[in-house]
């Protein structure tokens, strides 16, 4: 397995040196400050990564602010309890994108999260019990239990919020493929979990976090 230190000189020399790239990498928000996110926003961050599955993320984040409006800013309460006919309904309301899989999505991660708000006091403390050594634990858990948040779906929510976390991008696949953590992608349980194992070793050797350390994985390719 390469060592960060070879990753990091790899992204450094594509990327114009160190200061450079330092540039370029963002840093996770704290514990504290996640915590203190409100519930409502964790459903629309998330709701928002299942709309931009598969479709033109322009598009979505154009019609985001009727989204907002449609379902009352992703109050968890209003949303986990919508009627199948209001749901369906939407399917000709032309301020939302129409499609009735995922509309539903948001009833039932409205319902998701509200269970785990009252379990853990908020949703942020929710995500942020997982820690970033346990991160491929978090997206396991939210690709079981969560509506449609498999693949980069999740990944892509969490890294908007601000969570520890990395993103298993084209990019980042196959610097992990150089450095024989995978051999193709990381779909399953097992990959995944080489996947954590790796970047806990590299969080101990360079003392950065998953965000800093999945954001030089990326850019330590061509």
């Amino acid at each position: 397995m390469q060592s960060f230190e070879e990753i990091h000189a790899l992204a450094a020399k594509r990327h114009s040196g160190p200061k450079a790239l330092a540039a370029k990498i963002n840093k996770p928000a704290s514990k504290a400050k996640l915590s203190k996110i409100p519930d409502h926003r964790w459903l629309s961050n998330f709701s928002k990564s299942v709309f931009q599955a598969g479709f033109v993320w322009r598009v979505v984040e154009n019609k985001w602010a009727d989204f907002e409006t449609v379902f009352e800013q992703f109050d968890l309460v209003h949303c986990a309890y919508l009627s199948d006919e209001a749901i369906e309904a939407l399917t000709n309301d032309t301020r939302v994108i129409r499609h009735l899989k995922k509309l539903h999505s948001v009833r039932a991660n409205a319902s998701y999260l509200l269970e785990k708000s009252q379990e853990h006091q908020g949703v942020g403390r929710f995500i942020t019990s997982f820690g970033p050594e346990n991160y491929a634990g978090l997206l396991m858990e939210l690709k079981k239990n969560a509506s449609r948040l498999g693949g980069t779906s999740a990944q892509y929510g969490l890294r908007r919020m601000g969570v520890d976390s990395f993103v298993l991008s084209n990019d980042v696949l196959r610097a992990l493929q150089r450095a024989k953590i995978i051999t193709k992608t990381a779909s399953s349980k097992r990959d995944l979990s080489n996947v954590q194992t790796a970047f806990n070793y590299w969080r101990e050797e360079s003392g950065r976090s998953l965000t800093e350390i999945s954001r030089t994985l990326a850019m330590s390719t061509d």
